[in-house]
């Protein structure tokens, strides 16, 4: 399993990556491993602001939907077009697979948000 120490880690298996003031966010290695093959993605809202821990969209999977989770507030400013080939947050979920990028509004929410090592531990 993969864990890059570049980004921060939400307990609910998202990260997100800082680059100046936007946050590219997608789900990690083990969400996607538990969710099995991915067939479909909806962010409803690709202009929407969001608060911390609010949904964003759902994610499906062969096994389940899931529910997608803002690592930090903002503004979404982009959104990938995985559904052409959304097998392909199975294969890249910290590169290609990516989902949407974010405006940060708030970055010290950031400091609230785990390690490499800490997201490593909380899944064993």
């Amino acid at each position: 399993m993969n864990f890059p120490k570049d980004l921060k880690y939400t307990k609910d298996h998202e990260w997100v990556r800082v680059e100046g003031e936007i946050g590219t966010v997608g789900i990690t290695d083990h969400a996607q491993s538990e969710l099995g093959d991915v067939v479909y993605v909806d962010i409803p809202n690709a202009d929407a602001n969001l608060e911390a821990g609010a949904a964003f969209g759902t994610i499906e999977a062969v096994k389940t939907v899931a529910d997608m989770y803002a690592p930090v507030s903002g503004t979404i400013t982009e959104v990938n077009s995985v559904n052409d080939s959304p097998e392909v947050i199975n294969r890249d979920p910290y590169g290609k697979g990516w989902l949407v990028k974010i405006q940060l509004a708030n970055p010290s929410e950031l400091e609230g948000l785990l390690d490499a090592d800490a997201y490593k531990a909380l899944i064993g």
